[in-house]
């Protein structure tokens, strides 16, 4: 029977939608987690074999809000799973300690959308950690976010090649 984890569906530190007082909750609520699901793997690359990060209903009296899960399958290594389970499960506290600009602010229960995609949230992040004109990062965890979202997210890696025009 796999393992499931719930990681929570944003920075521990960071507003987000809030179920009954958000307008347009699920859908706003949903690039927060799948944002967060970036942030993780930014930071702590993909998951292993056999475990997956994946959004996760979550039934309420209020309605339906979606979390984060670390889903650990029976055929997973359960060392190196559980490894993983360890470095993602408190996440970041702010979605800037994952190169990652906050895809929404909110004024009371008013929510401002900056970025309408989780892909364009993953551009935005290889931008801010991207290196300078010598090659050089000028965070060291910047080296490691900016290489994390490439691997992860090819296209967006590619998007973001062509918006700076370099080589894909």
């Amino acid at each position: 029977m796999p393992i499931t984890i719930d990681l929570g569906g944003a920075p521990a530190e960071e507003d987000c939608a809030q179920l009954g007082q958000t307008d347009d909750f699920a859908r706003i609520n949903q690039l927060e987690v799948l944002a967060y699901r970036a942030a993780l793997i930014g930071l702590f690359g993909l998951p292993p074999d056999g475990c997956t990060l994946t959004p996760q209903a979550n039934h309420h009296d209020f309605g339906t809000y979606t979390t984060l899960a670390l889903v650990i399958a029976d055929k997973a290594d359960l060392a190196t799973a559980r490894a993983y389970a360890e470095a993602v499960e408190d996440g970041p506290a702010t979605w800037l300690q994952a190169g990652i600009a906050p895809p929404v602010t909110y004024n009371d229960s008013e929510a401002t959308c900056h970025k309408a995609t989780v892909a364009e949230v993953v551009v935005g992040a290889l931008a801010t950690t991207r290196p300078g004109s010598g090659g050089r990062f000028p965070l060291p965890a910047f080296e490691t976010i900016h290489r994390n979202l490439a691997a992860a997210f090819p296209a967006e890696a590619a998007r973001f090649a062509a918006l700076m025009g370099e080589p894909a």
